[in-house]
């Protein structure tokens, strides 16, 4: 169903402000959002008109510590002013997830040249320190090259939590000064408190911040990587895993196609009846989407995904010197979102130049198509002032 009121929002917003003519960046902003809510209609064919030609150049590697890395590049067909490294979340196909090439392709469409890379832990449902020195690397890599960096920066989109180990990467004395801007699309500030909330459901109260339920696929994850640190026992961490995977996967697949993603569902039930216990009962829980049961069984075993760690906490890491711009969805289940408001009050208090703007126009990381004008001119005022970098 499209959204009448998001249409009218914008169709005010670009004739009383006459950003097509007097604000560039906030045009670009403008177009890139309807683009990526997907509006149809004449106000899309408008935005598509005016976004640049994409180019989707083949695969190239990328070369980090733990091996090569899969990018994919999209050029727009403008002079280059800047680059940006777009980076996933936590999700099995990495740079070929639908939602994701989408993103690319509207971010290029505003004459942003985007590297699109998946970080290969995040991509095996593990979040570590190797996955943000990878974004170290990737930025090492991208602003050694002129033709990607014309002033020796770089911008970086990270999703859900590629955002917040962006910002602990974008701090090390290596890339601080190669970093134009950082933004966390749905990201986290302390992984600590992110992971006891998908275990338990609690997190910090905070005015305005309605406080919602963990989603499964969270805490599905979090045993995914506690299952080789004692919650099962050693021979059935794989089987488990395995069978955590088939379940994920089907939950990704809903978005492309229901046919296939029930198959899998119905694979991973399949799957929990051949393994023992205790597998048997934690598998169960997932196919079940049983948080409230399976979320304190995980609780004794969090504090082993080292998350004290200041590399994957950027609450406990040095700050950019980048600005940062720090989005989120009011009604987020994955990542709350009073995290990008506790993240930016703690950045501020170590000097960091910082942006919050909690959206309804959004959920976890993907545009919603319902807003009034005024949530809709500040997703464009953020977007403007970030592009503008």
């Amino acid at each position: 169903m499209r959204s009448r009121r998001l249409v009218a929002a914008l169709v005010t917003l670009v004739v009383v402000g006459g950003l097509f003519y007097l604000a560039a960046p906030y045009a670009r902003a403008a177009s890139f959002i309807v683009r990526a809510a997907k509006l149809g209609g004449r106000m899309e064919s408008f935005a598509r008109d005016r976004a640049y030609t994409v180019t989707k150049a083949p695969r190239h590697m990328v070369t980090t510590r733990y091996g090569d890395v899969a990018a994919q590049m999209y050029t727009p067909a403008t002079t280059i002013r800047r680059t940006i490294l777009l980076i996933p979340g936590i999700h099995s196909m990495g740079i070929e997830e639908p939602r994701l090439t989408a993103l690319a392709q509207d971010l290029a469409g505003t004459g942003l040249q985007v590297m699109a890379m998946a970080l290969p832990d995040l991509q095996r449902y593990r979040i570590t320190a190797h996955a943000t020195d990878v974004i170290e690397d990737a930025v090492t890599w991208m602003t050694a090259r002129p033709d990607l960096a014309p002033d020796g920066r770089v911008g970086i989109v990270g999703v859900s939590f590629a955002g917040g180990l962006s910002i602990s990467a974008s701090g090390r004395p290596s890339i601080r000064d190669k970093v134009a801007f950082i933004v966390s699309f749905g990201g986290h500030g302390d992984l600590r408190r992110v992971l006891h909330y998908i275990a338990t459901g609690d997190a910090p109260r905070l005015p305005g911040i309605t406080l919602h339920p963990p989603h499964d696929y969270a805490a599905s994850v979090v045993l995914y990587g506690l299952a080789d640190r004692g919650i099962v026992p050693d021979d059935q961490v794989q089987p488990l895993r395995d069978g955590i995977e088939t379940f994920l996967l089907a939950s990704q697949l809903t978005l492309v196609d229901m046919t296939q993603a029930n198959a899998t569902f119905e694979r991973a039930r399949t799957m929990q009846k051949a393994l023992p216990e205790p597998a048997a009962t934690l598998m169960g829980y997932v196919n079940d989407r049983a948080v409230t049961k399976l979320g304190p069984l995980l609780v004794p075993y969090l504090d082993r995904l080292g998350a004290d760690d200041a590399a994957l906490s950027p609450e406990l890491a040095a700050p950019p010197s980048a600005k940062i711009y720090l989005l989120h969805g009011d009604g987020d289940t994955v990542i709350p979102t009073a995290e990008s408001r506790l993240l930016g009050d703690a950045l501020k208090k170590k000097g960091a130049n910082v942006h919050v703007l909690l959206s309804s126009l959004i959920t976890h990381a993907e545009v919603n198509r319902s807003a009034t004008v005024r949530e809709t001119w500040q997703l464009v005022s953020f977007w403007g002032s970030a592009l503008n970098n």
